[in-house]
């Protein structure tokens, strides 16, 4: 079955969204229009590779401008269309819309398999901006980072190679 794709002209929300604890959460890139809201399925790397090229982006722009930055909460409950296998972004200067594309993400060597899904999010800046903030506090929500290895640490330490196999907390 074909999964659903979305085009999103002037979507009224969008954000990034963690469930689970640190070290087991799932991300979610979420977006509504009008009472529409798409939640799909991504990394942590997604999350963070946007945020920080939409910040570039911005930067190259000129900014968000002097607006306060909207709400940028994740809606519960998280019901994934799909999971995202890549992201694109553009910017439509004409409109001043900057365009994120989702990609839904496809099983390799798939017989027959269907045109993947895609989502079409055509953004403000000032919503760039709070995606921006908003993603780059869920970065740093994760789990702290061993200081010699740089290896995420879980709540009861890990293994560094750094340290001869000694377990740092």
């Amino acid at each position: 079955m074909k999964s659903p794709s979305f085009d999103f002209e002037a979507p009224d929300h969008f954000t990034a969204g963690a469930v689970g604890t640190p070290g087991e959460r799932v991300f979610y890139l979420q977006s509504r229009a009008a009472r529409q809201v798409v939640t799909l399925k991504c990394e942590k790397e997604h999350i963070g590779a946007l945020a920080d090229y939409l910040s570039g982006l911005l930067t190259q722009l000129g900014g968000s401008g002097t607006e306060a930055l909207p709400e940028a909460a994740f809606l519960e409950p998280a019901e994934p269309a799909w999971a995202v296998g890549a992201i694109g972004v553009g910017y439509d200067e004409r409109r001043d819309r900057v365009v994120v594309v989702a990609n839904e993400q496809v099983q390799e060597g798939a017989e027959g398999a269907e045109e993947p899904a895609t989502a079409r999010f055509q953004i403000s800046r000032v919503q760039a901006a709070a995606f921006v903030d908003h993603a780059r506090a869920l970065m740093k929500a994760g789990r702290p980072v061993c200081p010699f290895c740089s290896a995420p640490r879980d709540p009861g330490g890990h293994v560094c190679a750094r340290t001869n196999g000694y377990n740092v907390h």
